[in-house]
């Protein structure tokens, strides 16, 4: 071969080397392109549905005055308009479950809403469900604590603040100097409130009535909501859209 031939054969090569490297760089690119519309779509996909869950799970806006609030012997206590018994919204709560607090948040107002609209008869159920420790102690503290406010209204901004405030599962918390003060941000005026709470005066009605209302309903976990005695299914509970119809429908 000559040195003409060598060269031209040796040239031919590196144009096919070429070729394959850019053959091999556009196929690279597509797959980029690919990976990248199809990335995309999955964030937009993500996107909407947090959306979605978002706007599924507002919380409604205070409607108005709230409906009147009743402290029972048994620690129990009722939210409805006068004359309004059904349909019943039994909430078993415990100050110290975070899913509780959660709850709260989320579909608290919608419980108030219906009570002042007069669709349905709230009855709060402060239970103390835990049995490890700190949170029995402070589920206890609480729990005791809000059997001190006799006054429904005043009840109701003491449960509020309790939820608000809620320590962490892994420490001692709703001190009684806590559970004082926030007494009186909630308006708490009976005299003997502050003893009340630092003698705990109502613990073991407290756990005597927990371990009532968890032996009678068959209660193993909070929250636990019921309408007319039927567990309302979490979707459901954490929705305060699909919770109103729920209940609203229970009304009719």
């Amino acid at each position: 071969m000559s040195k003409a031939e060598r060269t031209k054969t040796k040239t031919a090569r590196e144009k096919i080397r070429e070729q394959q490297a850019e053959a091999r760089l556009r196929e690279r690119r597509r797959r980029i392109a690919t990976y990248v519309t199809a990335g995309a779509v999955a964030v937009a996909a993500v996107g909407l549905g947090w959306w979605y869950a978002a706007s599924n799970s507002q919380a409604e806006e205070a409607a108005g005055a709230l409906a009147s609030v009743t402290v029972q012997p048994d620690g129990s206590v009722v939210m409805a308009n006068q004359g309004v018994t059904t349909p019943v919204v039994d909430v078993y709560e415990d100050f110290q479950c975070p899913a509780c607090k959660e709850l709260e948040r989320v579909s608290g107002q919608t419980f108030k809403n219906l009570a002042a609209e007069g669709k349905a008869k709230v009855v709060y159920h402060p239970i103390t469900i835990f049995s490890q420790e700190p949170t029995k102690s402070n589920s206890v503290r609480a729990g005791s604590a809000a059997r001190c406010v006799a006054d429904g209204k005043q009840w109701l901004a003491f449960h509020d603040l309790l939820y608000q405030n809620q320590p962490s599962e892994t420490e001692a918390g709703f001190t009684v100097d806590q559970l004082k003060n926030w007494g009186k941000q909630a308006g708490v005026t009976a005299p003997d409130f502050d003893q009340c709470v630092t003698t705990q005066k109502h613990a073991d009605a407290q756990l005597s009535y927990s371990k009532k209302i968890i032996d009678a309903q068959k209660i193993d976990h909070t929250p636990t909501v019921k309408l007319n005695g039927k567990e309302i299914d979490n979707p459901v509970l954490f929705s305060p859209q699909d919770l109103r119809e729920a209940i609203t429908k229970a009304a009719k």
